[in-house]
């Protein structure tokens, strides 16, 4: 496993990470929040985020999109188009990275590594859940109801149900 020293993302091979490497040293920085990117209009798009100039617009539901290429794949959750086919179990998926994370079952490859305690996860945000519940404080999930705080949206459904009686399982 190959693990970038700026950002700590991992990768499983050195010429992946190499070309990972590329992006720390853009001379195209985006001044609203520092990424950088290896031209100039990708940092045009880019900045497209900051300004609130979202110009692709969905036909069926009016969600607007920064890029034709978001557009392009939020259309497909009208459309239910799955191009991305496992050629193992022959399973559909509608992003490319959904196939990417769903190859990590059938391969069992964890390359998101914990910098704490070296558990390793299939997929970043199982790596980023792990981090806040077990490795950070910050609670910031607010009930309502008494204002305590929750490192997790599950505690803090379940504390809910203390103040409205809800009993949602029978």
């Amino acid at each position: 496993m190959y693990t970038c020293a700026q950002c700590e993302k991992c990768f499983s091979t050195k010429s992946a990470l190499c070309l990972h490497m590329n992006i720390h040293r853009s001379k195209y920085k985006c001044t609203e929040c520092g990424k950088c990117f290896e031209s100039s209009s990708s940092l045009a798009i880019h900045m497209r985020s900051h300004s609130g100039e979202k110009p692709f617009v969905c036909a069926v539901c009016n969600k607007r999109f920064t890029q034709s290429a978001n557009l392009d794949r939020h259309s497909r959750i009208h459309s239910g188009e799955k191009p991305y086919k496992c050629h193992m179990c022959d399973k559909g998926f509608s992003e490319s990275g959904s196939l990417t994370s769903h190859m990590r079952v059938h391969t069992g490859d964890k390359p998101y590594i914990c910098s704490q305690c070296n558990k390793s996860f299939s997929r970043s945000s199982n790596l980023q859940t792990h981090k806040r519940r077990l490795h950070s404080n910050v609670r910031s999930y607010y009930c309502p109801y008494c204002g305590k705080l929750f490192k997790t949206n599950f505690n803090l459904n379940r504390h809910v149900r203390t103040h409205t009686g809800a009993k949602p399982y029978s």
